[in-house]
Parts: C-alpha cells; structure tokens; sequence
C-alpha cells in the first residue's frame, strides 16, 4: 500500500537525518505522535542526552502509521520540551504527511485554528517551528499555520531525507 511506502520513506529519512545530527554533533530529540480525540500518544524514538544507537534506530524501526493528527498539542509537547533546554537556538522541526484532524470536531478549522495557535505559542518561546511536509495540497493550508518561509512541500516523498538535512542546514546556518 502506499500508506506502508510513505512509512518505510519517513522510517529511512528519520535515519539518515538522525545520522546526520550525530555526525555533527547537535543535540536532538525525535519524537512521533498520533492521537485520538483528546488523547496525545507521544513515542520517544530518541530522547535529549541519549546517544542515537541501535536502541534509539530500533524504536525508529517501530514506527508505524497512527490514528490522527493532533498537531497542535503535538507542538505543544514539543515547546514545552524544548524551553526546558539550554540551546540559544531552538528548532522544532514537524514531519507531516497530512493536514490536522482528530475524531472529534479537530476536523477543519478548528484543527488548522489550534496548530496555528501552537505555532505562534512555540515562537513566542523563542522557538523556531518549521514544518516538513509530503502532503501535496499543504500549499493550500500551511502557509496559513506555519507562514509563507515556514514550511517546505517535498513533491518526491523520496527525497525527504535530503529534503530535512536541507532545511535543517538552512534553519541552522544563522546560528553563532
């Protein structure tokens, strides 16, 4: 199915991109999440101050497609994960293969209205939110959640890895 394809692609950016934060040495966290109705499951696939190894890559192996697609206390998570750490900068980097929805009435806009709050909470902390994304209508809602320099549209699912180190590169080259 093309649901397993997007997952094995995700799987195999997640590794290449996690190969590439260790080789030059910044600090990261990756996390998954999905949820239902109000429920936020967050899967720690690697966790600040542990080292990425065969424990964290065979959590990243685990991965599989969830329910829903909280996104905005999912970047809530996050920010308040990342305002603990002591980094000047701080990027909270979102893989999305889909726009916000939930079960409940987090369908439309109310979904897209919450991320957005998020993402305005997450930059008044100091953060820098920027989303990922292989979903082809994005263009259509993202710009509205993350703004116009905010997100990039990955057309090839198989160019995600490189897609993430790029942007990854981008994000962080302003740092001193």
């Amino acid at each position: 199915t093309s649901d397993a394809r997007v997952i094995d692609l995700v799987r195999d950016s997640l590794y290449v991109f996690g190969q590439a934060l260790q080789a030059v040495g910044d600090p990261f966290e990756m996390l998954g999440f999905s949820s239902v109705r109000r429920l936020l499951r967050v899967h720690e696939l690697k966790r600040f101050g542990e080292p990425w190894d065969d424990a964290a890559r065979a959590r990243v192996a685990a991965i599989k497609p969830g329910f829903y697609t909280r996104m905005g206390a999912a970047i809530r998570f996050g920010t308040k994960r990342l305002t603990e750490r002591p980094e000047r900068q701080k990027l909270l980097l979102i893989l999305s293969d889909g726009k916000p929805n939930d079960l409940d009435q987090y369908e439309g806009r109310y979904g897209l209205e919450d991320t957005r709050h998020a993402v305005l909470a997450a930059r008044q902390a100091g953060l820098v939110p920027f989303c990922v994304t292989i979903d082809e209508q994005a263009n259509a809602y993202l710009a509205r959640l993350f703004g116009a320099q905010g997100y990039a549209l990955v057309h090839h699912p198989e160019q995600l890895a490189r897609a993430l180190t790029q942007v990854y590169v981008r994000l962080t080259a302003h740092a001193s």
